[in-house]
């Protein structure tokens, strides 16, 4: 099981290096594009680790997230957006490199790689206070609300982290057109949002109730 589910993680792995790889670096006509490394360093490194982590810590949570898939129809078309959305979006970062557009200056390619590290610890410590996380819209046997930590502040703190990682993307890649882009994450992800809840609601005891003690889904005091 073990040996099976390391083959099925590092084959995902690399699938997802090379297809970031396709989309940025032909659009890019260079392999010059320097921020298209940063950016796939900062993103696959910590990745690797953090399946490193998960396989002898948690590989039961990691083989959920890499064998995930949406069963509601709903949840099928926020996939397929988020999709085309990166799709699109890194694609107008490699052109926006050709053709020197409007190229963000480095500085801001820095700090949008802190904020992108930072939004990466955050979803680390998701990860690590709730067991029950996965890739798709479920109650699973035996789950329990988490209200603790991060839950005591937002109930959504993944969707927190993942706004912030992709919102940072574009920004690490120098284009203002593909941060431009990724805003279309803010709708899918409160659609999301609306439709996890009223799953959670019918199917996970006491999320009612902490649902009146964590007032806010994903950005405290706004949402």
């Amino acid at each position: 099981m073990t040996n099976k589910l390391l083959i099925s993680a590092l084959i995902k792995f690399f699938a997802g290096v090379i297809l970031v790889g396709l989309l940025l670096f032909p659009a890019a006509g260079s392999f010059a594009f320097w921020q298209a490394w940063l950016l796939m360093g900062v993103l696959f490194i910590p990745m690797f680790v953090a399946g490193l982590i998960l396989m002898k810590k948690n590989p039961e949570l990691l083989r959920k997230r890499l064998n995930a898939k949406e069963e509601q129809m709903e949840q099928k078309e926020v996939v397929l957006f988020s999709g085309l959305m990166f799709l699109s979006s890194f694609i107008i970062a490699g052109l926006n490199f050709r053709f020197s557009w409007l190229v963000l200056p480095a500085w801001v390619t820095i700090a949008g790689t802190v904020i992108f590290l930072l939004a990466y610890l955050l979803y680390a410590e998701v990860l690590r206070e709730n067991e029950y996380l996965s890739r798709t819209i479920e109650v699973q046997e035996g789950q329990k609300v988490v209200d603790t930590g991060l839950y005591g502040i937002v109930r959504h703190p993944m969707y927190m982290a993942t706004v912030l990682l992709f919102l940072a993307m574009p920004i690490i890649l120098g284009s203002i057109f593909s941060f431009v882009i990724m805003l279309v994450y803010l709708p899918i992800i409160a659609k999301r949002i609306r439709n996890e809840e009223k799953v959670l609601e019918e199917g996970l005891e006491g999320y009612v109730q902490y649902k009146e003690r964590v007032k806010y889904r994903l950005i405290p005091f706004v949402w």
